[in-house]
């Protein structure tokens, strides 16, 4: 069995809770706050990370601390999966791009990307998340779609389970 870790960075707690939520459905999983644990990442085989976007797509603080930090890391041979949180009403032309900032560090690693979702379903109009028509990760807007997170952090889960 892989061993997962799942790290997310939260200024509201929105961001932790859905972490946790994570937490409950994979065994074993264990859950930290990225500040303070970035060479932690090194030590799992699943790297499920998570962040929130602020503002006008601006990464949630937490994240923005480590984030020079990231790229040096080796993570050659393990997965990674990204969850956000954010507001797509309000923040329509930035939704999600906190994901997109903790990848262009990701992706310099070694570490193969797993998780991608549809952006069916969601109304924004711009991204630096999406690539065709899927987001890098699991999206949720807990302001807007509130009513849907828990189906969507069950199928995400489900089918991340099947790539590690």
């Amino acid at each position: 069995m892989a061993k997962v870790g799942i790290f997310y960075g939260s200024t509201t707690g929105v961001t932790e809770d859905i972490a946790n939520r994570i937490a409950e459905k994979i065994d074993g999983a264990e859950v930290f706050n990225i500040d303070g644990n970035v060479d932690e990442l090194e030590n799992y085989d699943v790297l499920l990370l998570g962040t929130s976007t602020w503002g006008f797509g601006d990464l949630q603080d937490d994240w923005q601390a480590v984030l020079d930090d990231l790229a040096n890391l080796n993570l050659a041979g393990k997965k990674v999966a990204y969850f956000g949180s954010g507001d797509q009403g309000t923040f329509s032309d930035t939704f999600m791009d906190g994901m997109a900032i903790i990848n262009e560090e990701i992706s310099k690693t070694g570490a193969t990307v797993i998780g991608n979702t549809s952006t069916e379903g969601y109304e924004f109009n711009e991204s630096r998340a999406v690539e065709g028509d899927k987001f890098l990760g699991l999206a949720l807007d807990e302001v807007n779609q509130s009513d849907l997170t828990d189906e969507r952090i069950d199928a995400w889960v489900e089918q991340i389970k099947k790539e590690f």
